[in-house]
């Protein structure tokens, strides 16, 4: 499969969340590559800059829109949770 790209991370990330707890964004990361069942090369493929993966990338950026669209809202640094809308 290949790597997830961050709206495709979206749904998934706003059904992890729908629980109304806080979350942190590196259990969501954890969460979701288990939810796309990625292999651990998928896991382990950096970005051309060489310093983050390109699969937690792609879900950071999905809670960015995400927080833009005022679904999810921050709660403090690496964490969100879901908003009432």
């Amino acid at each position: 499969m290949a790597i997830p790209t961050y709206d495709e991370c979206m749904l998934p990330m706003l059904q992890l969340s729908a629980d109304g707890r806080e979350h942190r964004i590196r259990d969501t990361i954890d969460a979701l590559a288990r939810h796309f069942a990625l292999t651990q090369e998928e896991l382990d493929n950096l970005l051309p800059s060489g310093r983050d993966t390109t699969f937690s990338n792609r879900v950071r950026w999905a809670n960015t829109y995400l927080r833009k669209a005022k679904l999810l809202e921050s709660t403090g640094r690496g964490r969100f949770k879901i908003t009432e809308l």
